[in-house]
């Protein structure tokens, strides 16, 4: 491995650590500052925390891998995610900033469901902790298999913990990185390096498909599409060899969007609310300059490949070989960062809520009423080891793919809270017993239908995506369970 590309990545490694370190100087002296960072982000930070640790390791290898497959059918997805995205910003993050507020100064997604619901707030904290751990360590496994396909790809042989393979070890010092700067310096350093991540991968995903479209050997636009025609017609058609259902199961991804709690946390911290506009704005544009390079490097990249004869085992490396194929070390080692970018903004966002969500409506509600910032933080820390080490184990088998571990994650969360915060954000007649029956119906109708296989192939059809049936159960049961029982002593949303 030459050596600009490890310069690369140790100066990177170097600077989240460093950024952590400020931020436990600055910002984690109470429960407050560890989990949401004192709510002081500007609206570039937010917005680009928001994106980076929503996108993860699926928008330089998920994506890329489905569209290097299937072609432009895949891109549905990437529209769904920013129609959803979108409607996010307009719609949750204003009063989702605003209620969370007002209704205690929740700083967890539970403690504001227990705030607007009293009249069942025990089980409601309970209830959505639980289910924020489970598909958090499912989630963050997706990111660390990730890491680990990067260091098997790209470093195989040279970095190596003895015991462990070359994915293995690509998976623990992932994950121990993240560690380092999570564990320090709490949620502004987790979103100061999302920032940071965030700038990093886009100009990834603007570099890379230029040089592979026309760079040596690319061709450009017209080359290009005539080596794909020539394998598969369908590659460049939106519609053709796409089922509706196909279609539907795709653009759906963008209701999950309501529901993710590392990316609607961002909401809650962003310094005021009349920052929201400018931080959606920000966010869209980076969003929509990240897709859209997402689905160049994954079509054009295949293009590449045949023109030159590379061989492509797995579709979802392609920006890892493309990388090392193109450019000068430092600049592939930047690359390689920018990877390494996606994976770990998204992992220590997640940590970080999953462990928020153990400390302050687990052991708090639980075990410790009376605990200290001090301990409340300490017990944070240790939560996010005790959640990275789960995600580890789960993310040690070889064989899992990231846009599957993504997308059951991504559904999970879509179906169990989207519907409930859109319903306790805007419908005033929601109420606490309708909140769990969507939040329980939610998630189990999700993982019913991963569990039967639904979502590869339904009653003898293609498969649905399991986001669909779990969202639609869980409106239908908040709406049916609130209108059928009362709402004595329930709070009520805010009119704006």
């Amino acid at each position: 491995m030459a050596i600009g590309v490890w310069i690369s990545l140790i100066a990177y490694f170097v600077l989240m650590i460093g950024i952590g370190v400020y931020a436990m100087r600055t910002s984690t002296s109470t429960s407050e500052d560890y989990v949401l960072g004192g709510r002081t982000l500007s609206p570039k930070v937010a917005a680009l925390s928001a994106g980076a640790s929503d996108m993860s390791g699926w928008l330089l290898l998920g994506l890329p891998g489905a569209m290097f497959v299937s072609g432009l059918g895949s891109a549905w997805i990437g529209i769904g995610l920013f129609v959803g995205a979108f409607f996010n910003w307009l719609l949750v993050a204003p009063r989702l900033r605003e209620q969370t507020v007002h209704y205690g100064n929740a700083i967890t997604i539970p403690a504001f469901l227990a705030n607007r619901f009293p009249t069942q707030a025990m089980a409601l904290r309970t209830v959505s902790a639980i289910v924020i751990v489970i598909f958090f360590a499912v989630y963050t496994a997706s990111g660390l298999v990730a890491g680990g396909k990067l260091f098997e790809s790209a470093f195989a042989g040279v970095v190596n913990i003895g015991f462990l393979s070359d994915y293995g070890t690509g998976v623990a010092i992932t994950l121990i990185v993240v560690l380092a700067y999570t564990v320090v310096g709490g949620f502004l350093a987790v979103s100061m390096t999302d920032f940071v991540q965030g700038c990093i991968m886009m100009l990834a995903l603007v570099i890379m498909p230029a040089v592979v479209l026309f760079g040596e050997g690319g061709g450009g636009f017209s080359q290009a599409s005539q080596t794909l025609n020539e394998v598969d017609p369908n590659l460049l058609t939106w519609t053709d060899g796409l089922t509706f259902i196909g279609w539907l199961s795709a653009v759906t991804w963008g209701l999950g969007y309501f529901g993710q709690p590392h990316i609607i946390v961002r909401f809650m911290a962003i310094r005021s609310l009349k920052d929201v506009p400018t931080a959606r704005n920000i966010g869209m544009g980076w969003m929509a300059i990240s897709l859209i390079g997402a689905v160049s490097l994954g079509l054009f990249g295949r293009a590449y490949a045949i023109r030159n004869g590379i061989d492509v085992e797995d579709p979802e490396t392609i920006f890892i070989v493309l990388a090392d194929l193109l450019f000068h070390p430092l600049v592939t080692g930047f690359l390689y960062a920018a990877l390494l970018a996606a994976v770990m903004s998204t992992i220590s966002s997640q940590l970080l809520v999953a462990s928020s969500s153990l400390t302050e409506d687990l052991y708090r509600l639980f075990l410790n009423k009376q605990a200290s910032e001090k301990q409340t933080v300490s017990v944070g820390r240790i939560s996010v080891v005790a959640v990275g080490i789960v995600a580890a184990i789960i993310a040690s088998d070889r064989d899992s793919q990231v846009l599957g571990l993504v997308s059951n994650a991504w559904a999970g969360f879509g179906a169990a809270f989207g519907p409930l915060i859109i319903l306790s954000l805007m419908w005033s007649r929601t109420n606490g017993a309708g909140a769990i029956a969507g939040m329980v119906v939610g998630a189990l109708t999700v993982i019913l239908w991963i569990s039967l296989g639904w979502s590869a192939s339904f009653l003898g059809g293609p498969g649905v995506y399991e986001i669909i049936p779990g969202f639609i159960a869980a409106l239908i049961a908040i709406i049916v369970v609130s209108r059928a029982t009362a709402d004595a002593g329930e709070y009520k949303v805010i009119e704006r």
